[in-house]
């Protein structure tokens, strides 16, 4: 294969759409996108602040069950938006084109659904579900109700990173037979802490919060930010972090289906009331030979890559190291000849090396992944009705890759998985971990 240049590549990226990214001369530019907001705390909040950036972005309404994030919300927005304490009312608003979900996890099926029933477009955080059967129904309410859709895994917007994996599509690295990715971070000794079950605070309705979710006490490290730490609000760090990475490495490979998963880990070091893994370690294998992995390390910080990546590209002529901020493509050497026995005849020769040259030029790129660019086309989309970079059945496959780890790591199998009929073929029991049971009156979306 020819060298991969910086211009030919450039010419190949953008007939491939890669840089496809500025969305100025789509037509009705000017028009406002009315949307409403639903749930402001932490990631509503960053949400909020990338769609405020964008001058055709209209916020008309706000909804949060805590009073001081509206208040909060409404004071940046500026312009006295409607509050809403109950989400339906807001999804039902004649004065909204479009909703943005930013809830725990458990919640966006749900709201998802009724806002693609109202006639709503609709920008739903990542991960896209709390379960695969969850993620289907939305994917079906989205097609049904003809709604444009965009999950919020935002780098999928960003360009440095679509570059990225073009050049790994490309074969520029040659047969890609390794990917890893890692989450790693220290929270020992006491991570999020060990607070008691108590009453809620005042003002904080927690039986709303809860929505489909088991009934339990209050405590406060089930609320806000601190949910992704338990099972029943989330998928943890595999679906927090680990959907940004999949989505990623999905867009490089081509492929977003894999055939088997395994996993294992635990809470080995950290001292609080978590239920996720603090290390965790999980294996899929994708069509085409491409072993992924993604290493969770909660209790030290040492970095994994090169230069603090979070995902390697590992092929036979080079490896990509993917981070939030760039790529960095090393050349490996590669030997003419075949690699030596190492008797004691030949120990002291050298011959397997001679002649090795890098079959590729290295390469770097840098960027942001801001989610301004992800917010900015949804509302293009939204006028054009052409489909997001990041449409409901994209994050859909690439959420689904991390909730099937997530059962491998709880039935401790190794599981085929037929991405098809979303079903594994060789365990019964973990089938029934693809859904769970809503608490009522909410009911599972078995129909749209």
């Amino acid at each position: 294969m020819a060298k991969l240049t910086r211009r030919n590549f450039s010419k190949t990226a953008a007939a491939a759409g890669v840089t496809a990214l500025s969305y100025s001369n789509i037509a009705g530019a000017n028009d406002r996108v009315r949307v409403g907001f639903i749930a402001l705390g932490n990631r509503g909040d960053q949400v909020l602040d990338a769609f405020l950036l964008q001058s055709d972005c209209q916020v008309t309404a706000v909804c949060d069950i805590y009073q001081p994030y509206m208040d909060f919300a409404s004071k940046k927005i500026g312009s006295n938006p409607t509050q809403f304490k109950d989400y339906r009312k807001l999804i039902e608003s004649k004065e909204i084109d479009a909703v943005a979900i930013n809830t725990p996890d458990h919640w966006h099926a749900l709201q998802m659904i009724r806002a693609c029933q109202a006639g709503k477009d609709v920008y739903v955080e990542k991960p896209l579900s709390l379960c695969v059967a969850e993620g289907r129904k939305m994917v079906e309410a989205a097609r049904k109700y003809n709604r444009v859709t965009q999950v919020g895994i935002h780098r999928r917007s960003s360009a440095f990173v679509r570059e990225a994996a073009e050049i790994v599509r490309s074969g520029y690295l040659g047969k890609v037979m390794a990917v890893r990715a890692f989450h790693i971070q220290n929270e020992w000794p006491k991570g999020i802490g060990n607070p008691k079950d108590e009453k809620p605070p005042a003002g904080f309705d927690w039986e709303a919060w809860l929505g489909p979710a088991p009934m339990k006490p209050y405590n406060a490290n089930h609320t806000f930010y601190r949910f992704r730490w338990f099972w029943d609000y989330s998928g943890g760090q595999l679906t927090n972090f680990g959907v940004h990475y999949i989505d990623a490495i999905h867009l490089a490979l081509g492929q977003d289906k894999p055939l088997t998963v395994a996993a294992m880990g635990g809470r080995f070091a950290i001292e609080d009331n978590r239920e996720i893994p603090d290390t965790m370690e999980v294996m899929w294998q994708y069509p085409g030979n491409t072993l992924v992995t993604f290493t969770q390390i909660n209790a030290n910080s040492h970095a994994a890559g090169l230069n603090n990546g979070e995902i390697e590209f590992r092929g036979t002529k080079g490896t990509l190291y993917l981070k939030s901020n760039g790529y960095e493509v090393v050349a490996d050497a590669i030997s003419p000849n075949e690699f030596f026995a190492r008797s004691p005849l030949d120990r002291t020769k050298d011959n397997w090396r001679k002649g090795s040259k890098p079959m590729i030029e290295t390469k770097s790129g840098k960027g942001d992944a801001d989610t301004r660019h992800h917010a900015r086309n949804f509302l293009d989309c939204v006028k054009s009705r052409k489909e997001t970079l990041c449409d409901i059945e994209v994050g859909h496959r690439s959420t689904s890759a991390p909730l099937i780890g997530n059962i491998a790591y709880k039935m401790r199998a190794l599981l085929e998985w037929d991405a098809k009929a979303e079903r594994f073929t060789n365990n019964s029991a973990a089938n029934k971990l693809l859904s769970y049971q809503y608490r009522a009156p909410y009911k599972f979306p078995t129909t749209v």
